[in-house]
């Protein structure tokens, strides 16, 4: 069942009061990023916005610019997991409390942001996580793709110590102590999953938000079927690796 957007009785006053970022990672959206800004700007008014331009090679900063948000360019492509470090440790520097990520694709809606700022400003909460599956597994992503998320949950829950329906979910939510964490260490190449390890390793809280994930604005998903595999394989490593280190440490 597809999450239903709430109407947007308010503006948020942590976002009234610009104390939230709304973070965009995008790399070679021209075709998307400008509707998902003046969405942004429609609901919220001029709030801060911030899109790291991933060593985009089409007009993605130049469009970013007209409309009136900050973007930060990087001089090389550096994948997902750097510029959201990026973007993470300019924020931290900024002295933004929420830093609110969505992707530029526009598949992520908007109007759930508010719900996330309360989430992620419940006490003990460090992140909240947009979550597809919160309500039911139905008709939200391939056949593929749910094998992959059933995997990763399994795989995910004693590691956590809690469930997670949406691991791979990239709508997510960080307070000021996840976003100091974040800028100075954040995975890079997949980031999502293992991002909750290490904020659990800190014994650190995470809430799940529901949301609805639309189809994207313009283009297609790059990950095939082969990349799926490699994803899957890649990411329990990187979390095994994670772990093995982290105990290590504790055990100094």
């Amino acid at each position: 069942m597809t999450q239903k957007a709430p109407p947007l009785a308010f503006v948020h006053p942590l976002l009234e009061a610009g104390r939230v970022l709304i973070l965009i990672p995008a790399h070679n959206e021209e075709a998307a990023i400008g509707a998902v800004v003046d969405e942004v700007y429609s609901l919220f008014g001029k709030i801060p916005v911030l899109v790291i331009d991933d060593g985009s090679v089409d007009s993605t900063a130049a469009i970013v610019k007209g409309r009136g948000a900050r973007v930060l360019r990087l001089p090389h492509h550096l994948g997902l997991g750097g510029a959201l470090q990026a973007g993470y440790r300019l924020a931290f520097e900024l002295g933004f409390e929420y830093v609110v990520r969505i992707d530029g694709d526009g598949q992520h809606d908007p109007r759930f942001i508010t719900a996330m700022i309360d989430a992620v400003t419940q006490p003990g909460v460090q992140m909240a996580i947009g979550s597809r599956f919160v309500e039911s597994d139905e008709g939200h992503t391939s056949l593929f793709r749910g094998f992959g998320i059933r995997l990763f949950r399994a795989f995910l829950r004693p590691i956590l110590g809690k469930p997670v329906r949406d691991p791979t979910s990239g709508y997510v939510a960080v307070d000021r102590e996840a976003l100091e964490v974040f800028s100075k260490s954040f995975p890079l190449e997949y980031p999502e999953i293992e991002a909750l390890v290490v904020l659990r390793r800190r014994a650190f809280q995470f809430v799940e938000v529901p949301v609805s994930i639309r189809p994207r604005k313009a283009g297609r998903s790059t990950i095939t079927a082969l990349k799926s595999v490699y994803y899957l394989v890649h990411v329990m490593l990187g979390v095994l690796v994670n772990i093995l280190i982290f105990d290590r440490r504790r055990w100094r």
